[in-house]
């Protein structure tokens, strides 16, 4: 079965990083994969050609419309002639809508990973994409996938077809991301910190969704009361060179509690060394890949209940509200509370959640009976 994947962009994301697992997890026998990018490809594009998978671009230039755009993602899907295209995000859903009648109708599956759309940070040309989308559900897709039972929620209020959406949500490889107490201690020593330092990390690229005020405002209070506390950032644009960040850092007096990693290949290993994850996200969430995978690593986590983050953590962490850093200090303190017996025992429980409902194989072949499913009711 022949599928092209079309994506907004191949950056370091979620919806990025769930189609190079999705692709790793799928076999290559029962399915021939084409990936087409909107914008010229990043970072993910290396990553995805490892696994033999052939990467196309439509060379759309980030923020001006293109509709010449339609005609060569029309023709790419001509010359490929895939049996499904699965699109990934608002404007790849759109463009996936719009080129499919002019390749010959392949089974179209558009993939929805944004829950809610804050109109005070969300882009209005996002939000404007979203609400075509709610028209075209009506009209284009034959099946809508969403990451998290929130983001099913916000599209089916805002009008897209209710009948064909589902939820599929992320998944994770328990041999990637696992316990791994040598990793805890080699980056432990490389940070100078002892085994016993409280180390809390957030692990995101620096984006206003992320809400990194909130955690260092958060982080401030934690380490007025615990001393002893450290906080790593990791991620795109968390580094020294972010005079906006280490301002910020400044502000709250934090200089010399706060360790900057920027971006990292060896996330798994990161995770692993920290006592407990933070993520402190403002909107439009919809299943946040850092929370799966710092449980996975055996991690408990301090959430905010933004997409399905609370649902994912569920009693291994704890959630609170968004843009409130006093509750979520409260949450990262009565978690530190219970001591290292207590978050190794909601470690434990963390990574057996994730195997039981997140687990990558179970996952894909969600996403592999989806599609073959579709297909038998074309034939």
């Amino acid at each position: 079965m022949r599928i092209a994947h079309v994506i907004t962009g191949l950056e370091l994301g979620g919806a990025e990083m769930m189609l190079f697992k999705l692709l790793g997890a799928m076999s290559t026998t029962a399915f021939e994969p084409l990936v087409i990018s909107l914008v010229p490809p990043g970072p993910m594009e290396e990553r995805i050609a490892a696994l033999g998978v052939r990467v196309e671009t439509l060379g759309v230039r980030r923020g001006l419309p293109d509709p010449g755009a339609v005609l060569r993602l029309a023709r790419l899907l001509r010359e490929f002639r895939p049996d499904l295209v699965q699109t990934w995000m608002y404007h790849a859903d759109l463009l996936g809508a719009l080129a499919v009648p002019l390749a010959g109708r392949p089974t179209l599956v558009w993939n929805v990973r944004q829950s809610d759309l804050d109109p005070r940070l969300t882009r209005r040309a996002t939000r404007v994409v979203a609400r075509l989308g709610a028209l075209l559900s009506h009209l284009a897709p034959d099946h809508i996938v969403c990451c998290s039972e929130r983001a099913r929620t916000v599209h089916r209020t805002l009008g897209y077809r209710d009948r064909i959406l589902s939820v599929i949500p992320n998944g994770f490889d328990l041999d990637r991301f696992r316990p791994d107490p040598r990793a805890r201690t080699e980056l432990r020593a490389q940070l100078g910190v002892s085994a016993t330092t409280p180390l809390i990390g957030l692990v995101a690229r620096f984006d206003p969704q992320k809400d990194l005020r909130t955690f260092l405002d958060a982080a401030a209070l934690v380490r007025a009361a615990r001393s002893d506390c450290r906080f790593l950032l990791c991620g795109p644009d968390m580094d020294a060179s972010n005079a906006q960040l280490t301002g910020w850092i400044g502000a709250v007096g934090l200089v010399d509690a706060v360790h900057l990693f920027g971006p990292r290949r060896d996330t798994p290993r990161v995770l692993a060394a920290l006592d407990l994850l933070v993520s402190s996200s403002a909107y439009g969430e919809g299943f946040p890949n850092v929370i799966g995978e710092a449980m996975a690593c055996g991690v408990p986590c301090a959430v905010t209940d933004v997409g399905d983050s609370v649902v994912i953590v569920a009693d291994t962490g704890l959630g609170v509200p968004p843009r409130e850093p006093d509750s979520l200090a409260a949450a990262i303190g009565r978690l530190l509370d219970e001591g290292p017996a207590g978050l190794a025992q909601r470690g434990r429980a963390a990574r057996e959640r994730i195997a039981a409902h997140y687990d990558l194989p179970r996952i894909a072949a969600r996403y592999a009976e989806l599609y073959l499913s579709l297909q038998r009711g074309k034939t």
